[in-house]
């Protein structure tokens, strides 16, 4: 987050408008630099951000102590297939991340997951994919063996 820092702080000193294309209605917008460098720079931190691990959710709180259900529920399905080693950033701490996550993934929701800096969903489809075995599949395509297929090939 320190380079979102830095460049905002360029934008913010540059000061400058940027005009935007005149509506239908004729109508002249402009938007402040310093609005339109922080998003672009947020953007491409999160794009740095969600490639950087195989595993990373955006949530509220953290895996050990999680600050919603949904965030919860998530950090438990990852820990029953004994992933452990996944890049989680709270939203709480910061209300840009919290916002951009949601215009980046178009995904109004938190927690978000991403895989391999892939969107993968929110709570609901983590569940659903733990639920039809296709979560077992995605964690085989980036190297990461579940245990609860481990567990299954031991009872056998």
């Amino acid at each position: 987050m320190n380079s979102l820092m830095r460049s905002t702080a360029r934008c913010l000193r540059s000061g400058a408008a940027v005009y935007l294309p005149r509506p239908a209605d004729g109508r002249v917008c402009s938007a402040s630099a310093r609005f339109l460098c922080a998003a672009a720079d947020v953007h491409k931190d999160l794009g740095e951000m969600v490639k950087k691990d195989k595993v990373v959710v955006f949530m509220k709180g953290t895996p050990a102590q999680p600050m919603c259900g949904f965030s919860n529920a998530v950090v438990q399905i990852l820990r029953m297939h004994g992933v452990d080693d996944y890049a989680a950033y709270n939203v709480l701490e910061d209300q840009d991340l919290r916002q951009g996550v949601k215009e980046f993934s178009n995904w109004p929701t938190i927690p978000q997951v991403y895989f391999n800096g892939e969107f993968v969903g929110g709570c609901d489809i983590l569940l659903q994919m733990h639920q039809n075995g296709d979560l077992v599949e995605e964690f085989k395509k980036l190297g990461i063996s579940s245990a609860l297929l481990d567990a299954e090939k031991e009872s056998k």
